[in-house]
């Protein structure tokens, strides 16, 4: 079996197996209790809190727990939007953003926001110099994505920060994809909030993370208990949060080699299939993107037949956003981006990751000319 769709989730490594384990047994305590058997898990939660915090350049105290990436998405903008309605209700996002950041543009926009929407180019890029043009006085917020999860597009994050401190506008960074693959820098970047999600570097499902600049001014989306700063009540997933913090130290660790690895896999499978089928295109900007991911487009074939096909084979791989799953419809992003509609549903992408190897990418390379040919000479018919 070869599993090729890590931007949608990753296996979770033995390493960060180990290390949650013990806090499904012996470690069971709540950490708000002042026991010994709360003192002993409060610990473990600090020392990933500094692991996580050690991954994208914040403190510590900045950095907030949640339950995934969405919520963090979540917690951001609404929290913002609350936080600063007194100041204005503009917020500045792209058409390419997670459905975790549009979605919730749409909720505030029917709650009587403004929502400016800014338009990528056919790679995939998002122009700086629009994102400055659409700032007004009004403006609260600038939502962006680090690496767009279906193309793996970076944006131009560093450009960004320095525009959003200019005028003094909250910057708001979806990281999800990018935490693990590249470096990120919150400091040095000038970002304001920033979501990660455990389970695309190798931890569980469940746990995530905002990190939200000291003095910025949110409000939570969950009320209860001081738990976190008092900015998301309820008792903490210990064992998720320890399993995320792990992961933080391994990808911090393996990082450099394992992106250079991993790139060349993508490279080798893009030139193979490049080689091999005629008429493909590959979506997103051929260097500005994340090492690990090609989105690419066959001619004449629609993506639902090449992944059942690529599934008998023991292969599996993605038509985009694995929240999109299911929905036969064209990408928004590719829709954004001006990919004919025709040649956008025969797009797949693969995301590759942990425990892939060249012989896999070959295993691929060897069946999908195949299932490409026969599925074009089906259509024809």
């Amino acid at each position: 079996m070869i599993y090729m769709d890590h931007n949608a989730t990753t296996p979770v490594r033995p390493e960060v197996l180990e290390a949650l384990l013990p806090y499904y047994r012996e470690h069971f305590g709540n950490p708000s209790s002042i026991h010994w058997a709360g003192r002993a898990v409060k610990g473990a939660v600090d020392a990933a809190r500094e692991q996580v915090a050690a991954l994208v350049n914040c403190d510590p105290s900045e950095v907030v727990f949640t339950s995934c990436g969405s919520e963090a998405d979540n917690m951001a903008l609404k929290g913002v939007a609350a936080a600063q309605r007194d100041r204005g209700n503009h917020i500045i996002t792209t058409r390419v953003e997670h459905p975790a950041v549009l979605n919730t543009c749409l909720y505030l926009e029917n709650q009587g926001y403004e929502i400016t929407l800014l338009d990528v180019d056919r790679e995939g890029m998002l122009d700086p110099a629009a994102l400055e043009a659409a700032i007004t006085p009004r403006t609260i917020l600038v939502s962006v994505m680090h690496a767009n999860n279906e193309t793996g597009v970076l944006s131009p994050v560093g450009t960004i920060g320095e525009i959003a401190a200019r005028y003094k506008v909250y910057f708001h960074c979806d990281a999800v994809q990018a935490a693990g693959k590249v470096p990120i820098d919150f400091k040095g970047n000038q970002l304001t909030l920033l979501a990660l999600s455990g389970h695309k570097l190798g931890a569980p499902k469940g746990v995530g993370a905002l990190i939200a600049r000291k003095g910025a001014k949110l409000h939570p989306l969950i009320h209860g208990g001081s738990q976190e700063r008092n900015r998301r009540a309820g008792t903490e997933n210990v064992a998720g949060i320890v399993a995320f913090g792990k992961a933080c130290e391994l990808a911090m660790q393996e990082m450099a080699s394992e992106s250079a690895r991993i790139a060349e896999l993508r490279d080798r499978l893009e030139q193979g299939i490049m080689s091999r089928i005629p008429d493909v295109r590959i979506n997103g900007h051929r260097e500005e993107r994340l090492p690990n991911t090609l989105n690419i487009s066959f001619a004449g074939v629609e993506a639902d037949s090449l992944l059942l096909s690529l599934d008998l084979e023991g292969i599996a791989v993605s038509s985009g956003s694995a929240c999109s799953s299911g929905a036969l419809k064209t990408s928004p992003v590719l829709a954004a981006m001006g990919i004919d509609p025709v040649l956008a549903r025969g797009s797949l992408r693969f995301s590759l990751g942990w425990g892939n190897s060249a012989t896999e990418v070959d295993r691929v390379l060897q069946v999908l000319p195949g299932i490409v040919e026969r599925l074009r000479k089906s259509g024809e018919k």
